[in-house]
């Protein structure tokens, strides 16, 4: 009963917060100046004003701001995101075929930040002051401080042109007649620079978040108390001090996830990875507004969504924690 309870009260919080999150993007994308009927009228070559007029009747762009609000989110409630005047198709379909690429892309680069970080974190907490803490410490700031969108840059010359070890760009090769498994192998050669790019930032800092963990998980009296009943180093660090050191970075991923999304549409831009990313990129700078709040949207439910599981994952964890508190 507990934790239906609580996944009840998180399910009303999140659709609360949806709401918030739908007013916002309306009304910031709609402050903006400019609309997808000037850019019909530009790509036009000529419209007067009388075809403007006409239309902005047709996608309802004539009627005040809290009237187009109130619209959107009565479509909204409806599972109804609009329709891209650009593609010519609901915004929802568009939004489920680049989809799975952004998913692909995001969680394999957080499942690389993350296992690497722990790796890092604990290699280096083990040793704190020597010179492979120094080393990883070294490299974790090297990797917060270096922009994702150079990094990608400079391992597409190497990777790439240079050495022709990985394909530069796009999610698979066009044209190539690959059987299920030639096609599996193919997508991951198209991802392994893209997820690392992505990864790079993440990695970091998970790496010192991790360390700075461990060490304070190693003051603590229950390790102590392990250490005196003669269990190995090995069984201490990963059999007690792990665990309790993961729980950091474990709110941490779920706080994140936002930021990936954000990072993906550099990092898909970079690559043309086919997903989410780049197609609010084209979104924005052709003004197509229906289908940039529909990705806003999405993301956003997809945020709210894996924190909840979060916080599930979180609770099983550490038994300590109640769901229902």
């Amino acid at each position: 009963m507990k934790i239906l309870r609580f996944i009840g009260r998180r399910t009303l919080q999140a659709l609360v917060v949806l709401v918030l999150i739908a007013c916002t993007n309306f009304l910031i994308v709609n402050s903006a100046p400019g609309d997808m009927v000037d850019v019909m009228a530009g790509e036009s070559g000529a419209a007067d004003q009388e075809y403007l007029a006409a239309l902005r009747e047709k996608y309802g762009l004539e009627q005040p701001l809290p009237v187009r609000l109130v619209r959107y989110l009565g479509a909204i409630a409806t599972f109804d995101l609009g329709h891209s005047f650009r593609y010519n198709v609901p915004v929802t379909d568009l939004i489920l075929s680049r989809f799975p690429a952004t998913l692909l892309l995001m969680f394999t680069s957080l499942g690389l930040a993350l296992i690497g970080g722990i790796v890092l974190g604990v290699a280096a907490a083990r040793r704190p002051g020597s010179l492979r803490d120094s080393a990883i410490s070294v490299l974790a700031l090297l990797g917060y401080s270096t922009p994702l969108f150079w990094f990608g840059l400079m391992l597409t010359v190497l990777m790439s042109v240079k050495l022709g070890w990985l394909p530069s760009s796009g999610m698979s090769t066009i044209g190539a007649d690959y059987s299920l498994f030639g096609h599996v192998v193919d997508v991951a050669r198209h991802l392994v620079m893209p997820s690392v790019t992505l990864a790079l930032f993440y990695i970091s800092t998970y790496t010192r978040l991790m360390r700075a963990s461990m060490l304070e998980i190693y003051g603590m009296d229950f390790v102590r108390t392990a250490k005196a009943k003669g269990l190995g180093e090995r069984r201490v660090a990963y059999g007690h001090v792990l665990r309790n050191a993961i729980l950091p970075l474990v709110s941490l991923f779920g706080v994140q996830l936002g930021a990936v999304l954000g990072g993906s549409v550099v990092v898909e831009v970079v690559f043309g990875w086919p997903g989410l990313g780049t197609l609010a990129f084209d979104a924005l700078f052709q003004r197509d507004l229906n289908l940039l709040m529909g990705i806003l949207f999405m993301s956003s439910a997809l945020v709210v969504v894996v924190n909840l599981a979060v916080d599930l994952f979180y609770s099983w964890l550490d038994p300590r924690i109640e769901v229902a508190a």
